[in-house]
């Protein structure tokens, strides 16, 4: 019986461990985006942030299907400089139209 204690213990010890470090790893999503003259710009989703462009943006909301960052949050967030759509992978960036992959 102890033997069995002490099996129990190592796997919910091990276990216990697995899921404190899983919970600390960062989740992103990277993307490469053409705009109409088809060059080439990355973006990453990362956390509550959108780096695009070389600039970093907090991510202010969801309506629907669509996601909008801004570097100062509007009040009405439909009004952020960029908006994403990541089912379709369509990107607005300040009155410019992306289409982006995944990666």
């Amino acid at each position: 019986m102890k033997f069995f204690g002490q099996r129990l213990f190592s796997v919910i010890f091990i276990v216990s461990l697995l899921a404190l470090t899983a919970c600390e790893r960062e989740t992103y999503t990277t993307w490469s985006c053409k705009n109409s003259s088809e060059e080439k710009s990355p973006m990453i989703l990362k956390k509550a942030q959108m780096q695009f462009q070389e600039k970093t943006y907090r991510y202010c909301g969801s309506l629907g299907s669509q996601s909008f960052f801004d570097s100062s949050c509007p009040a009405a967030i439909e009004n952020s400089k960029n908006i994403f759509t990541p089912s379709t992978g369509f990107l607005s960036s300040n009155a410019m139209e992306y289409r982006c992959d995944a990666l």
